[in-house]
């Protein structure tokens, strides 16, 4: 059993009963392939966060003392500028992880990680996750596919705030959130994030996102029900993207 503790890392109280983590190491793409042995060792430096919505999980310029992996809930990792402004980087949620890269490289982190929801992440030692490369090159060939998507992810983000309009960038995180794919006829966006922190994502004002969501509610493809956005029409939905 892991032990639990805040998202600053100072030991509290449990208020769940504990869980046994290689369940959920299990579930996760860089750890998908291993064996019952190699997750109890993954297991033994990990432990068990909770971080309640609003609650800071690390901040700038602390250590890194391995990654976080989400199990529930969302968590914004972004930085303030010296004049006072956030800038949301990431949301990472279900089945995501953060802090892998500067651990490898030993540095604080450079951002702070907030949760937007009551979250559970598993922390993972970096010690174990050392010990476990020298042991298993293809879990260091996972980790660093994972890696490698992320930058993707960033190079993309980089040429949608410098080439894409406004629209086509709302438009652009409405389909990649569409819930349930395209199984419903009109599917559900969930905005559970807030529509500041979506809009500071997508490199843009809330003022400017919310008249761009009324721009499209106009025109019929979307609706706008609190803080969810259903689909109307899909096919032109993603002919504007």
């Amino acid at each position: 059993m892991l032990s639990e503790r805040n998202g600053g890392g100072a030991p509290r109280a449990p208020r769940h009963p504990q869980i046994k983590a290689q369940a959920f190491l299990a579930n996760l793409p860089m750890f998908s392939e291993m064996q019952s042995a190699e997750l109890d060792r993954i297991a033994a430096g990990t432990h068990i966060t909770y971080a309640q919505k609003g609650e800071t999980i690390c901040h700038r310029g602390d250590p890194c003392t391995g990654f976080h992996a989400v199990v529930y809930g969302q968590v914004k990792l972004a930085f303030t500028s010296p004049q006072g402004d956030e800038k949301v980087l990431e949301i990472i949620g279900p089945g995501q992880s953060f802090g892998e890269a500067l651990m490898f490289i030993e540095q604080p982190y450079i951002v702070f990680a907030q949760a937007l929801a009551d979250t559970m992440l598993l922390h993972v030692s970096k010690h174990v996750v050392f010990a476990e490369l020298d042991r298993d090159h293809g879990f260091a060939r996972r980790m660093l596919s994972g890696l490698s998507r992320r930058l993707h992810g960033f190079v993309r983000d980089v040429e949608a705030y410098t080439l894409r309009s406004g629209s086509e960038r709302v438009i652009g995180y409405l389909l990649a959130n569409v819930r349930n794919g395209a199984a419903e006829p009109q599917p559900k966006v969930e905005l559970s994030a807030g529509k500041s922190v979506i809009a500071s994502r997508l490199n843009m004002t809330p003022e400017h996102f919310s008249r761009i969501l009324h721009d499209l509610s106009a025109a019929g493809l979307i609706a706008v029900e609190g803080r969810s956005v259903r689909v109307l029409d899909l096919e032109r939905l993603r002919g504007g993207a």
